[in-house]
């Protein structure tokens, strides 16, 4: 029973997967997408097993160009790490200078810098 299942949700997402690929991919008319489609709708396994034979290669580059590009979008946000509460302090003192926040946005932003549990 455990195996079944198993194989089951592996088949699942193996065509899963085969359908985003077909969206994914650029190259391939709309026609093919359609035929490849109908053809994992009415066989799925051996419409899936045909399509990892002939468009594996393929489907391995296009994921792997995929991740390269994804890479530095995760990593290119890092929040800015203050030095220490006083610096938080001085910056929103300087935008309640400028006006850029009130008194009240001001307070609440120094005790969060302090650490405060409660803003206010």
């Amino acid at each position: 029973m455990t195996f079944e299942v198993f194989i089951f949700l592996t088949a699942i997402f193996l065509i899963i997967m085969i359908f985003a690929d077909l969206f994914r991919d650029h190259t391939l008319g709309a026609g093919w997408k359609v035929l490849w489609i109908l053809f994992l709708i009415f066989v799925p396994l051996l419409g899936a097993l045909v399509y990892i034979i002939a468009r594996g290669r393929g489907m391995a580059e296009r994921s792997a160009a995929r991740q390269v590009h994804a890479a530095p979008e995760d990593d290119s946000y890092q929040p800015k790490a203050s030095a220490s509460p006083t610096d938080d302090i001085a910056a929103a003192k300087a935008l309640l200078d400028t006006g850029a926040i009130s008194q009240g946005e001001f307070d609440a932003l120094k005790s969060k810098a302090l650490g405060n549990k409660f803003y206010g």
